[in-house]
């Protein structure tokens, strides 16, 4: 057994010429340069490499060596999201024309109203009396029935006819609330009378009304126009 190993391990070590020749030409071979396909599949390996690098900073996503880019993902994500901008968009474009046109309406309607005031106020202050007016002709009326009594009549009928004038006109006057300022009480307040003239006395102490000389009035108890008086004031003493 042992000499048949011996005889084995020698053919091992003896080798042909021609495997000498051709095991040195693959060395050489190998140590010079590299086969053409294992060149090819480097360069395809570095620019696969190179297009997810692109990729990654294109999408601003960085892609992992040897992790393939969900480019269709992001693709459809960002049309989802630019779609979603489209939208709302739109909401705002449709709000802002409606605001626009209720603006419009608005500001049509205040520019009616304020034409239907001014001729409201101009129509008020051309008819605002029309009452007033009305209710003084059946006045004017007894006037003119006053001024056809014959000059031979006596002149009680006149007086008579023109006293019943005044309280008619009294009243209507009194129905819109004016009334005459009483001086009955004689005493002298300078927001309703008017003195016209002054004379000095002994016998008062206080500026005192001796005559109404024209009378006043008030309209819902303000000065409509001031009585006009005279009056007495305290004699001055001598120095």
């Amino acid at each position: 057994m042992t000499e048949q190993k011996k005889e084995k391990e020698q053919e091992k070590e003896v080798v042909k010429p021609e495997e000498q020749e051709k095991s040195s030409s693959v060395s050489q071979s190998q140590g010079s340069s590299e086969p053409p396909y294992e060149e090819a599949e480097q360069e395809e390996i570095e620019y696969l490499n190179l297009e997810r690098k692109e990729e990654g900073q294109g999408t601003g996503i960085k892609v992992k060596p040897g992790e393939e880019s969900d480019k269709d993902k992001i693709i459809e994500k960002l049309k989802q999201e630019l779609k979603s901008r489209d939208e709302e968009l739109e909401q705002l474009r449709q709000t802002v024309e409606e605001l626009k046109d209720k603006f419009l309406r608005n500001l049509a309607e205040v520019d009616n109203l304020r034409k239907r005031l001014e001729k409201e106020k101009e129509d008020y202050y051309q008819f605002a009396l029309t009452g007033l007016m009305e209710e003084m002709l059946p006045i004017l009326d007894n006037f003119e029935r006053a001024l056809k009594i014959p000059d031979e009549s006596n002149g009680r009928t006149l007086k008579e006819g023109v006293e019943l004038i005044y309280r008619m006109l009294l009243k209507l006057l009194n129905k819109y609330g004016v009334s005459p300022i009483d001086v009955s009480d004689r005493k002298f307040d300078p927001n309703l009378h008017h003195a016209l003239a002054s004379e000095e006395s002994d016998e008062v102490q206080d500026v005192e009304i001796v005559e109404e000389m024209q009378k006043g009035y008030l309209i819902n108890n303000r000065l409509l126009r001031p009585t006009m008086v005279k009056v007495k004031v305290p004699k001055k003493k001598p120095e």
